[in-house]
């Protein structure tokens, strides 16, 4: 891939720069073929490569580990491993069929953890039929008790060799996609700086395309109007395009995009109304009719039963697993400064109700009188008063430096859950001074607990606006999903690598 890559837009966007080449490129094709790019080329192969590694270790250590002699295990029915060798491309089959390649290519956000409700279909799915298969043809000695080891194994092998995967193939140069945004609106640069503050996705933004240059005092330098798409495709050699809000007719926009599909690229569209969409949005059809349908936004007494009982069950278990790490951090504070080893504040809970926070203390004993002479290095200052972060900020002690940066201080608030005045899923719990600007339809974020997490924390926790942090509490809590709250959890833990603690 060597085109230009110049990036053409408003100054507050920096796209992310390209990784460095590596020898796997030299075998991903240049070019786009069909709804093949470089990206779906490179990591169809590697999680294809995963999955058969992942499935290869959980059957020999299945089959090894349940003998006292391994080695005997694995040689006395060699047509066990013969079998399982053949099996291989069923496997890839049925992943392929469960979507489990294709994904990448079509989605930035994708992770492995959204992989895992299919890993489990296609492994237990598979696991059964190759026991079944066994049993009718003899062909090979495959025992309940392997099998059923196979499978746990299997469900927990796969997804760490896919992860592994995707981290390698996200290194390579062939991952990263020149995108094209068609529009050069407010929803256009919104949808730029999301992309350049977070490199992760693999999107490289080459220019945007539109009629005009927009509104405001810095408008857009465009590289070409909508009906300039195919020629700068290939010029470009775009790999995606995405539609967002272009000053063009509806039928100017179906022409457009009818001339984009023939020129085989990913095209993405943002639609209409979409800060009402969330993760519960079903797309039904009436007659040919294309329709968005939303989920109901109360939620139902069952619904809440379950959220309750994932909040005492997750709370009780971490309490008892970290306990240890509860004990040492109280002493370390201790140890470290003058002070309480907890740090209570009042929040803001559900239904209105105002609750005491629990916290390790990060800062000094007297961090809230030394607010007032530190004001002047907030860093939303300038332009969101109502929130309060300020950079290295010089009140927190050595031991709440590490911390913060773990998110550590913030697991007595495991106690708030079990008390039910918290979830461990849920909109960002703030303080009272932040909640007085919280108006209108925003609101309804007191319909549910604050959380321990939330979609505020995995996406980039205190660097995200308040307006934006809002949104996207009212768009969990008018959608929310014990899947949902499940997946939120998992990708809790990786977005500690590159969150930034706050209070």
């Amino acid at each position: 891939m060597n085109g230009s890559k110049s990036t053409v837009a408003a100054p507050t966007v920096e796209a992310p720069k390209r990784p460095a080449e590596s020898p796997i490129l030299d075998l991903v094709p240049s070019t786009p073929t069909g709804h093949n790019t470089p990206r779906g080329w490179l990591m169809r192969r590697l999680l294809a490569l995963a999955d058969v590694a992942g499935l290869t270790v959980a059957f020999v250590l299945a089959v090894s580990l349940a003998d006292d002699d391994p080695t005997a295990a694995l040689t006395s029915d060699p047509w066990r491993l013969v079998a399982f060798g053949l099996s291989l491309p069923l496997w890839v089959m049925l992943a392929r069929v469960h979507g489990l390649y294709e994904r990448d290519e079509d989605r930035s956000d994708h992770s492995t953890i959204d992989d895992f409700v299919g890993v489990f279909h296609v492994v237990t799915v598979g696991t059964w039929l190759a026991l079944v298969a066994s049993h009718a043809t003899g062909f090979a000695d495959l025992s309940l008790g392997r099998m059923v080891a196979f499978w746990a194994l299997a469900i927990a092998l796969v997804p760490v060799f896919r992860a592994l995967m995707r981290a390698l193939g996200r290194r390579n140069a062939a991952y990263t996609q020149n995108v094209l945004i068609v529009g050069s609106g407010s929803v256009a640069r919104l949808l730029a700086e999301k992309i350049g503050r977070h490199p992760e996705y693999g999107l490289h933004i080459t220019g945007f395309v539109d009629r005009d240059m927009g509104q405001g005092p810095d408008p857009l330098e465009l590289i070409g109007t909508p009906e300039d798409l195919p020629r700068l495709i290939r010029t470009h050699e775009i790999e995606r395009v995405i539609i967002a809000f272009s000053t063009d007719s509806h039928e100017q926009l179906l022409d457009i995009i009818r001339s984009v599909q023939d020129v085989n690229v990913q095209i993405d569209i943002v639609p209409r109304l979409f800060e009402a969409l969330g993760t519960n949005t079903q797309l039904h059809t009436i007659e040919g009719v294309q329709l968005v349908g939303l989920p109901g936004t109360h939620l139902s007494g069952s619904s809440r039963f379950l959220k309750r009982t994932l909040d005492l069950v997750g709370a009780t278990t971490a309490l008892i697993l970290l306990s240890p790490v509860l004990v040492a951090t109280a002493a370390w504070i201790k140890l470290d400064s003058r002070g309480p080893v907890l740090f209570r504040q009042v929040r803001m809970g559900e239904d209105e109700r105002m609750f005491r926070i629990f916290k390790f203390r990060t800062m000094a004993h007297d961090a809230d009188d030394q607010k007032g002479t530190i004001a002047h290095l907030n860093m939303h200052r300038g332009d969101d008063p109502r929130m309060f972060k300020v950079p290295n900020d010089p009140r927190v002690t050595r031991a709440g430096a590490f911390l913060r940066r773990w998110r550590i201080d913030e697991l007595p608030q495991l106690f708030n859950v079990i008390r039910g005045e918290m979830s461990l899923v849920g909109p960002r719990p703030l303080i009272l001074d932040e909640d007085q600007y919280v108006e209108k339809r925003a609101r309804r974020r007191l319909d549910l607990k604050p959380g321990m997490t939330g979609l505020w924390q995995v996406l980039g926790a205190s660097d995200i606006p308040f307006d934006e942090m809002t949104k996207l509490d009212y768009l969990y809590v008018t959608n929310w999903s014990l899947r949902e709250d499940l997946r939120l959890i998992l990708l809790t833990l990786p977005s500690l690598t590159r969150s930034r603690s706050a209070y």
